[in-house]
C-alpha cells in the first residue's frame, strides 16, 4: 500500500482539501486497484479463518452472537496482523488523511465491516466525533468498499456541510457497533438533503469527524456488504482519555449484560 502516485499532485491535493472543507466528505473512486483489493480480500479471509478465535470478544461483533456466519465487525486489525498495520501507517491512506486535515495524523483504528444479507442492520445517523472526544474535533474516517455496494445492500449516506453546524445531541441506539445516534435525526430540514454514492471494490469515501452520516441495512437476499474502515486523528486534536475510558467501560458492561458480545 506504499507507493508514490497521484497523491503527490498538488492540484489534486488542493481539490481534495477544498471539497473536504466544503462538503465534509470526499469520494475517491478506485483508490485501490483490482490487484490491491484482491490481496486485501485474501488477507482478510485468511485472518478471519485463523485469528478471530484468538481475539477478545470486545473486538468481534456478530449480528447474531449465536450464529458465527453473521460476522458484522472486526476492530483493531492492526493489533493482530502486520499487513493491516502497514495499511494503516505510512500508507496511501495515512497520506490522504494528512492532506485532508492539513496536519500530521495518527492512525487510531482499522476495521472490517459487513452487513450480512437480510439481517444486516441499518447504521443510525451519527457523528464520529461524538465517540472520539477530541479538542479540536479534527479527524477523518475512511470507508472503503470491498465489493459493490448500493441502496439494496447498505450504502453510506451523508448530509453535505453538516461538519460545519456543530455536534447534535446523541443517545443510545441499541445498534451493535454504533451505540450512539442523533436523537432527533430527520427533524431538521437539512436532514432531508442526504447524498450517497454507489461504490465498487476499491472506491473510498472519507468524511470529517463532525459529518452526519448513516447507512442502510442490507435488504438483499444473498449479497454481503463488506468494507474496511480507517480512523485518523489530526496531530492537533487532543483526546479526553478519562471520558473515553469511562465510555468504553460502560459500553463493555452494557454489551455483556445484553449478551451482544
Amino acid at each position: 500500500m506504499k507507493r508514490v502516485d497521484d497523491l503527490d499532485d498538488k492540484n489534486l491535493q488542493k481539490k481534495l482539501r477544498n471539497d473536504f472543507l466544503a462538503d465534509g466528505f470526499i469520494f475517491f473512486p478506485g483508490f485501490l486497484n483490482a490487484l490491491e483489493i484482491s490481496e486485501v480480500t485474501e488477507r482478510l479471509n485468511a485472518f478471519k479463518k485463523s485469528q478471530i478465535e484468538h481475539m477478545p470478544r470486545s473486538d468481534v461483533y456478530y449480528e447474531d452472537i449465536n450464529d458465527k456466519t453473521s460476522l458484522k465487525q472486526l476492530q483493531r486489525l492492526f493489533k493482530y496482523d502486520s499487513f493491516f498495520a502497514d495499511m494503516m501507517d505510512s500508507s496511501r491512506f495515512e497520506k490522504l488523511a494528512s492532506i485532508l486535515l492539513d496536519d500530521g495524523v495518527v492512525g487510531k483504528n482499522i476495521q472490517y465491516f459487513n452487513k450480512p444479507p437480510k439481517i444486516g442492520q441499518p447504521t443510525p445517523a451519527h457523528q464520529d466525533g461524538y465517540y472520539f472526544m477530541l479538542e479540536p474535533n479534527e479527524a477523518v474516517t475512511m470507508w472503503m468498499a470491498l465489493e459493490p455496494v448500493d441502496e439494496e445492500n447498505g450504502c453510506v449516506r451523508y448530509i453535505k456541510g453538516s461538519h460545519l453546524t456543530g455536534m447534535r445531541e446523541h443517545g443510545k441506539t441499541g445498534t451493535l457497533g454504533f451505540s450512539q445516534g442523533i436523537v432527533d435525526y430527520g427533524g431538521k430540514e437539512t436532514d432531508k438533503n442526504e447524498v450517497f454514492y454507489p461504490t465498487q471494490a476499491g472506491d473510498l469515501l472519507v468524511h470529517h469527524s463532525m459529518t452526519i452520516h448513516r447507512a442502510d441495512g442490507n435488504s438483499s437476499e444473498n449479497r454481503t456488504r463488506q468494507a474496511m474502515g480507517f480512523i485518523y486523528y489530526a496531530n492537533k486534536a487532543k483526546e479526553d482519555y478519562e471520558a473515553q475510558k469511562a465510555y468504553q467501560k460502560k459500553l463493555a458492561e452494557d454489551l455483556t449484560k445484553e449478551n451482544k458480545v
